[in-house]
């Protein structure tokens, strides 16, 4: 029993050592006056960037300040995830947690968003980004960002879109709180 102890607390501590910290990737603070997200939510939502994949934290953080830029041309008030997660297996700090997020209108006030990075439309992401997905969104919980009995849905099960992708959409539907409706 200690030992399992031990070995969970291991698994934290190198699961929160995986969130690579907004300031790595992004120089400029959050604005305080960012709306805040009334916590637990009930809901997560899950999308796929439909841009480059990356590899290495290099590239992660390239595109990353590339969304980021592209929100604040679509006049979002920053990048409008809370976490994104890299093909590097890392978590990356969108907006973190508490503050609310402009990445699915109707729902941003009730949810996260998580975003993975990549077009998930004609293949499945690695095997790494699905567990650093798992890992953020128990982190959550344990955080009590989220509630317990949670619904994990897709963007696309929010609005007319592709995203996160057939392929990324397929594999939710076998999580075990997928929600056929959000």
């Amino acid at each position: 029993m200690k030992l399992q102890l031990a070995l969970l607390v291991f698994g934290l501590t190198l699961a929160l050592g995986q969130i690579v910290p907004r300031r790595s990737w992004c120089p400029a603070p959050l604005s305080p006056r960012l709306p805040r997200l009334s916590v637990p939510v009930r809901l997560i939502i899950i999308h796929h960037t439909a841009t480059a994949s990356c590899s290495n934290p290099h590239q992660c953080q390239s595109v990353l300040r590339q969304i980021r830029a592209d929100h604040l041309r679509r006049k979002f008030r920053d990048i409008g995830y809370n976490f994104l997660i890299g093909g590097d297996g890392r978590i990356y700090e969108g907006l973190g947690f508490g503050i609310r997020g402009e990445h699915a209108p109707n729902y941003n006030s009730q949810s996260i968003g998580i975003a993975f990075i990549g077009n998930f439309q004609n293949g499945l992401p690695p095997s790494q980004m699905l567990q650093a997905a798992r890992t953020i969104i128990q982190i959550a919980v344990q955080r009590r960002q989220v509630l317990p009995n949670y619904a994990l849905v897709g963007h696309c099960q929010t609005k007319a879109t592709a995203c996160p992708g057939k392929h990324l959409l397929d594999e939710l539907r076998k999580w075990p709180r997928w929600q056929p409706k959000p």
